[in-house]
């Protein structure tokens, strides 16, 4: 426990930001007014200044140079047998309070979890998962599904302060946690993190394409994706650098990652969205699919060939 405090003492006040959701627009969205504040030891891009906790984009994720007055905390992340997308410092000032709310889509039905690494709390710092009362301590690793109604309050009169870690789920990583857990869990609403394959000279030539793109597939919720007459707009992909970049409207809205067998899910995010493509063939049509656990939604749009 001295190693987590020195680590937090070695890094002070002067680095954290207030905290930011990340938004449709790929970027992070408005500072909340809450004394909630954030430091990233990894974010998007690297960024030492993005308190978001980053989704679906362009880019990859990335150890700050944060890291480097941290050495402790950051070997606690490195060492975790899965992908991890961001660490980051979050303080809760004496007095604050974050509303109930869930974060959705997360937990293993949705292919991501977030576990909590207490370093500073006292016994007025409560979060309420699920109805039930928490007071995690410093010392140990902790996972809890936020897609579960919670809310956190810190009535004590020093700051709550948890390295907050997201990460991707993967067969060695629920290896860490206890069997009484992991022999409650329906393995097949799991989604398990699948590793990249490399697009052939062949395949690579197949993927520049122009198609429509449900809206609900980046922006909507699973129901809304096969919904009869949900609005789309106009879309490709296009190799660029070695890339593949999905755009709309000529914006950059993400970029695709090959899983195999014409499969390919968003970079920064899980299979919970993901795209399929024929490239065998050649594609004539592109497919969107939305997961949660076992369940899944898809929808078909034409392709034509890219200009």
């Amino acid at each position: 426990m001295s190693k987590l405090r020195e680590d937090a003492d070695r890094l002070g006040a002067s680095p954290f930001r207030a905290q930011r959701t990340y938004d449709e627009n790929l970027r992070p969205s408005e500072e909340t007014e809450l004394d909630w504040k954030v430091v990233s030891l990894r974010s998007p891009g690297g960024d030492p200044e993005r308190t978001d906790p980053g989704g679906p984009g362009v880019e990859d994720y990335a150890d700050t140079p944060w890291c480097d007055k941290a050495p402790y905390l950051a070997s606690l992340f490195r060492r975790l047998p899965t992908q991890v997308r961001t660490a980051r410092l979050m303080a809760l000032g004496p007095g604050a309070e974050v509303d109930e709310h869930r974060d959705f889509p997360s937990g293993l039905q949705a292919g991501w979890v977030r576990l909590h690494v207490p370093i500073l709390t006292n016994p007025g710092a409560v979060l309420t998962l699920d109805g039930q009362q928490e007071r995690w301590q410093p010392g140990s690793l902790w996972y809890g599904d936020f897609s579960r109604p919670h809310s956190v309050r810190n009535a004590g009169d020093t700051r709550r302060v948890h390295l907050v870690i997201d990460c991707y789920v993967s067969h060695e990583l629920l290896q860490l946690f206890p069997a009484s857990f992991t022999d409650t869990v329906d393995w097949t609403e799991v989604l398990f993190d699948r590793p990249v394959v490399p697009l052939g000279p062949a395949a690579a030539e197949r993927v520049n394409i122009d198609f429509d793109l449900p809206d609900a597939f980046l922006w909507g919720e699973r129901e809304d994706l096969a919904t009869p007459g949900t609005p789309s707009r106009a879309a490709r992909l296009r190799l660029e650098d070695g890339d593949l970049i999905m755009r709309a409207d000529g914006k950059p809205v993400g970029r695709l990652v090959h899983l195999g067998e014409g499969d390919f899910r968003l970079a920064g995010w899980t299979t919970e969205r993901s795209i399929h493509l024929d490239l065998a063939r050649g594609p004539g049509s592109i497919t969107f699919l939305m997961r949660e656990g076992s369940s899944i939604d898809t929808t078909s749009r034409p392709t034509r060939p890219g200009v």
